[in-house]
């Protein structure tokens, strides 16, 4: 399936007028009203497939299996460029990479971290760092979702200071005419993709290259059937049930010379992936809250109760009324961002900014959600509790709330409190 890498519309595609007065209850201030059409497209086109799957992703959540075939079709949709502006890749705007990611994960926040993971992480890691020849060999096979990628960064005693990771890359001289290559030891965890067959990106410190490169933390291209390379599905998960987590264990993983990435040098590089990812997960929980409000709304006022919807109590509509508070507010930080990014003036510490609220916030809007639904919240069918729970995870990934505040007061105070 093609794009037209200007329009963003696929052969056929028709684009749908903005319901403003069915989203009236949903989108109040209008935020998402003046959307351009290309971007509309991409957003419809996501919409449909998230409808057509939810209900089943319920039945794969409560499953914990993980649907490969619906992450290659999100490929096929071409939804995983993420406002990743590279020759090779059709551009999606940042605008139109949020509203996708709201949309999957209004939906079903398993699929949401795949699309974040894949696009978000493993493709933009590649486009960024990679040669020529990975990029010729990989960009597209994981653009289609033929490939699956993983982005391993985070280690079982690293997490938050994923700065200070343990896993080496070796440098292994010739013994013959050849020019040497890699040897990678360490582990990794917690790795969407890590175990589904594709490729790692796997960053490790350079523990001897014989030049200036040790210590330095690189990026390597580790396919996943590599000897010496075993991932591991994480199992007893209570949030995202429906993508597979790997814990990655690596001992002397051999590579050839061209393996590591060659625009990879320093933690920053990392870093700058992660930013970008940042705001996604602000669009990620603003999905989740989004969900939890129609749900909420839905149930108070077709549920009766002493003889009348719930909606007709006032302890109920101060309670809608809050969380259509938290969820505009959540919007208007999404647009700001999209524009931001659009412009080439977002700072990380804005993106850290709108994940902190909104992560926050929709932590809340769950909270009240589960609440108005009463005994009814806990069932899966109702989907509260599953939103409840994946927020849980997008709360924690891509950086704690604590590190997002120590980043922020970082840049509003010029001191760094981390040590």
């Amino acid at each position: 399936m093609t794009i037209d890498a200007d329009a963003r519309t696929l052969p056929g595609e028709r684009v749908a007028r903005y319901d403003l007065l069915g989203r009236r209850d949903t989108d109040y201030y209008a935020v998402f009203a003046d959307i351009p059409d290309a971007d509309r497209a991409v957003w419809d086109r996501a919409k449909a497939f998230a409808d057509e799957v939810g209900t089943r992703m319920q039945g794969e959540w409560d499953a914990a299996t993980y649907p490969v075939e619906l992450v290659q079709r999100m490929g096929e949709l071409e939804l995983y460029t993420d406002g990743i502006e590279h020759p090779d890749l059709p551009h999606t705007s940042p605008l139109a990479a949020g509203l996708v990611n709201m949309e999957i994960s209004r939906h079903d926040g398993s699929l949401a971290t795949a699309l974040a993971v894949q696009g978000g992480l493993a493709l933009r890691t590649l486009a960024l760092f990679g040669s020529t020849e990975q990029q010729q060999r990989w960009l597209r096979p994981l653009a289609d979702g033929t490939t699956l990628g993983a982005f391993a960064l985070t280690e079982p005693d690293h997490g938050s200071d994923s700065v200070s990771l343990e896993t080496t890359a070796t440098w292994v001289p010739s013994t013959g005419s050849g020019t040497g290559g890699w040897s990678l030891s360490g582990t990794k965890k917690w790795i969407g993709n890590g175990a589904s067959g594709g490729i790692t990106f796997v960053w490790a410190r350079v523990a001897n290259d014989g030049g200036d490169d040790h210590g330095a933390v690189r990026c390597f291209l580790v396919e996943q059937d590599t000897p010496g390379y075993v991932g591991t599905v994480i199992t007893g998960k209570v949030s995202l049930r429906g993508i597979h987590q790997a814990h990655i264990a690596m001992d002397d993983v051999r590579l050839s010379a061209d393996a590591v990435l060659p625009g990879s040098h320093t933690f920053k590089d990392a870093s700058r992936v992660l930013y970008a990812t940042r705001s996604g997960v602000a669009w990620s929980a603003l999905g989740h809250a989004t969900a939890c409000y129609e749900i909420a709304r839905t149930y108070a006022t077709e549920r009766m109760q002493f003889g009348k919807p719930l909606a007709a109590f006032q302890m109920v509509q101060e309670r809608l009324a809050q969380m259509l508070d938290e969820l505009t507010a959540m919007q208007l930080y999404c647009r700001r961002l999209a524009d931001l990014e659009t412009s080439g003036g977002l700072r990380p510490t804005q993106a850290s900014l709108a994940k902190y609220h909104n992560t926050r916030a929709a932590r809340r809007v769950a909270a009240i959600a589960r609440d108005l639904l009463g005994g009814n919240g806990i069932l899966l069918e109702n989907g509260v509790m599953q939103h409840m729970a994946d927020i849980e995870a997008i709360h924690t990934y891509e950086g704690t709330e604590s590190v997002q505040a120590l980043l922020l007061g970082r840049d509003i105070t010029g001191m760094s409190a981390f040590t």
